[in-house]
């Protein structure tokens, strides 16, 4: 139940981010102002988060695609727009090949059909990570959360546990992070305002805490463990290795378990973004990704290069994406709706 408070604590600031403005006192009127802004709806959202993205490609395309003919100058200026935009070199490829290809055999002419062929290329190269996650097949299902300090990985986690309770889930968080006390503060006020409780400890191995995480959601029946680990960049190979750590203890737990493993990307990082992803995948078997703050940034076109990196022998899923502050900006990811929102305004409310 997002806004009770178990505790008046609130999290300490830092770089993944904050829960939430708290709830009202008690007593005190939780009616939205009279002058209040109808509440948008996600695709207005995710249209509203991705305006740089789209101010970086979208607004240019449109110059683009108002030519009076399709031809070779527009499409090589299409590919440095497209590079630009943090599609990478591999993707923008795969892009151009597929455009030329469908220039020749559907003759066309006209930009703004262009345009549309460019809109179903770039679905059908992203469409592959539209995986939704299923939590019915394990009980409890089991979610080991890592990335690097500063993606917003714990503030997800939060997010994930009260988007996972709208669905009539019970959530436990383990605080496997137990490096840095803030990220362990930061979980435990998320749990209070969820009303969900975090298995932590003062100090100690973290593969420990996610171990009596495991048990103490099988004693009590609950669906969904969401385990945090601690911050690690991809050349901390030694570091990385605790985490390895982490996964394996998880497996004696639970011989199924973890049963996703969720890499969360801050969308501010463009290509890195496509290292993160092989050294993590590397070390732990990355099975989803969790994109965050597309919001802050015009580098939204990097799910392209993420899709063309492991196409089309294994695609990582793109499970959630995020695109602002808020408890309900973290959603799963639908790529013909993703690709809506990088061609177009978001329309009033």
């Amino acid at each position: 139940m997002f806004g009770f408070f178990k505790k008046d604590k609130p999290a300490p600031a830092e770089a993944d981010g904050q829960p939430d403005t708290a709830a009202p006192a008690a007593g005190q009127d939780s009616a939205p102002a009279a002058d209040a802004p109808p509440k948008m709806s996600w695709a207005q959202r995710l249209r509203a988060g991705l305006a740089k993205t789209r101010a970086q490609l979208g607004g240019q395309l449109s110059a683009l695609f108002s030519r009076t003919r399709v031809d070779d100058e527009l499409l090589e200026e299409l590919e440095t727009l497209l590079i630009t935009a943090d599609v990478g070199l591999d993707a923008t490829q795969h892009l151009l090949d597929a455009l030329r290809e469908r220039v020749r055999r559907e003759r066309i002419e006209d930009p703004a059909r262009l345009r549309d062929v460019l809109k179903e290329e770039l679905t059908a190269l992203i469409a592959p990570l539209e995986k939704p996650l299923d939590l019915n097949a394990h009980k409890p299902f089991i979610i080991m959360i890592a990335g690097v300090n500063g993606a917003g990985k714990t503030t997800s986690i939060g997010k994930l546990a009260k988007h996972f309770q709208s669905q009539g889930k019970s959530v436990l968080l383990a605080a496997g992070d137990t490096f840095r006390a803030a990220a362990r503060e930061q979980l435990e006020t998320w749990g209070a305002r969820n009303n969900v409780a975090v298995i932590a400890q003062d100090s100690g191995d973290p593969a420990a805490v996610v171990f009596d995480a495991v048990n103490a959601a099988r004693a009590r029946n609950i669906d969904v463990v969401l385990a945090d680990t601690a911050g690690r960049l991809p050349t901390q190979l030694h570091l990385m290795d605790e985490i390895a750590k982490v996964k394996r203890v998880i497996g004696k737990a639970d011989p199924s378990g973890p049963h996703e493993v969720l890499l969360v990307l801050d969308g501010n990082i463009g290509q890195n973004a496509l290292a993160q992803v092989k050294a993590f995948d590397a070390a732990i078997g990355v099975t989803g990704l969790v994109m965050t703050k597309l919001d802050g940034t015009a580098r939204g076109g990097v799910i392209a290069a993420i899709a063309k990196q492991h196409a089309p022998s294994r695609p990582i899923a793109l499970r959630y994406i995020g695109v602002g502050e808020g408890v309900d900006d973290l959603q799963p990811f639908r790529a013909d709706e993703f690709v809506d929102a990088l061609f177009d305004a978001p329309q009033p409310a």
